[in-house]
């Protein structure tokens, strides 16, 4: 019992840091630019606790699925001088981006700290399956991959994503032999058992620990696996190759993060932590793309509106039309979210 309390503790603390690292964003920028910041929260509803400090008040809300970076003047007229929307525009551009900016900083940071303590696990052919497409054509083990269709290729994993997001298609490949570049060209075969297209390579699930220059460069090219992970999901999203119903809320994220911590304790508390930053670093990744797509209520559906604003030299359009449409678009994903968290909990029951 104790351990189930302990990873859904874990899963929500996981959650509500990488929150407040957003929210830190807006409230540092909203600081060096002398924005009035009227509260810092952590979650929603009624607070369990807050103080005030200067003019800013800091609270923890007793639902802990979100925070704000509430600033004087965000949403409405405000004669304040140092109100939101008597900044200039790129202040106020500089604020609302700052949000996720700071979770792909995150997501960096943890990226890093995993590739220091373990490595990366290289795009190496560690056997070729007889039969298959690679083998035909001439694929060995000890191959290095390092381009798919002009996508550099950094880490297995991302050979695997390859296949997933581009399913059937075929790769102009080129890999490194003997310190000799050469490349072919690999038609992947739809395999039953696997219910998904093969090139029918093995990776050699091998870690590689590089100094520290090589692992700050990794830990932005992880980094950009998970943006780009999460776009092509998005993409997949959209196009209908998957649905609302294969999304994951608060509710299934907790669930999916305390199962992991669950699951992780059998091979020490070490591997609980990377696993942890592992899981960290596509929720950082995630919230920064989501938070950039043009929709109303979000940073992007507000950058939107400020970068209008700038290319009409400064011409605004009222706060009133703006706020209605974040508005709605807030009731949208309020309503989307109502949707996912019953499929969470209907998951959760089934």
């Amino acid at each position: 019992m104790a351990t189930v309390i302990i990873k859904y503790v874990v899963a929500i603390v996981l959650f509500c840091v990488i929150i407040i690292f957003h929210e830190l964003g807006h409230f540092i920028l909203a600081k060096a630019n002398h924005i009035k910041v009227n509260e810092f929260c952590v979650g929603f509803g009624p607070a369990i606790f807050k103080i005030k400090k200067g003019e800013t008040t800091y609270a923890l809300r007793c639902i802990p699925f979100g925070g704000a970076c509430i600033m004087e003047g965000e949403d409405e007229d405000s004669e304040d001088d140092r109100s939101f929307q008597n900044k200039s525009v790129w202040a106020r551009i500089s604020v609302v981006a700052a949000g996720p900016v700071f979770n792909f900083i995150m997501a960096l940071i943890f990226s890093t700290i995993i590739i220091a303590c373990i490595g990366i696990v290289r795009p190496v052919v560690g056997e070729v399956m007889p039969g298959y497409a690679a083998e035909q054509a001439g694929l060995e083990a000890g191959d290095e991959i390092v381009q798919m269709n002009n996508k550099h290729i950094h880490f297995y994993k991302e050979i695997t994503m390859y296949t997933l997001f581009h399913p059937g298609e075929t790769v102009d490949l080129t890999y490194i032999r003997d310190g000799e570049k050469e490349s072919v060209t690999v038609t992947p075969v739809y395999d039953e058992e696997e219910g998904r297209y093969i090139f029918g390579i093995y990776g050699l699930a091998e870690y590689t620990k590089y100094g520290p220059v090589k692992t700050l460069y990794y830990g932005l090219c992880d980094m950009k696996y998970w943006v780009q992970y999460t776009l092509k999901s998005l993409e997949m999203l959209v196009t209908g190759q998957i649905s609302v119903n294969d999304l994951s809320g608060p509710v299934g994220i907790v669930k999916t993060i305390g199962d992991t911590y669950q699951e992780s304790l059998a091979d020490g508390y070490f591997y609980v932590f990377l696993n942890m930053l592992n899981i960290g670093t596509l929720l950082a990744a995630d919230l920064g793309v989501m938070n950039l797509l043009p929709i109303p209520a979000l940073d992007g559906g507000r950058l939107v509106f400020l970068v209008i604003e700038a290319i009409r030299r400064g011409k605004r359009i009222s706060i009133e039309r703006e706020s209605m449409v974040h508005f709605i678009g807030l009731v949208c994903l309020f309503a989307l979210m109502a949707l996912i968290m019953f499929n969470d909990v209907r998951k959760l029951i089934i």
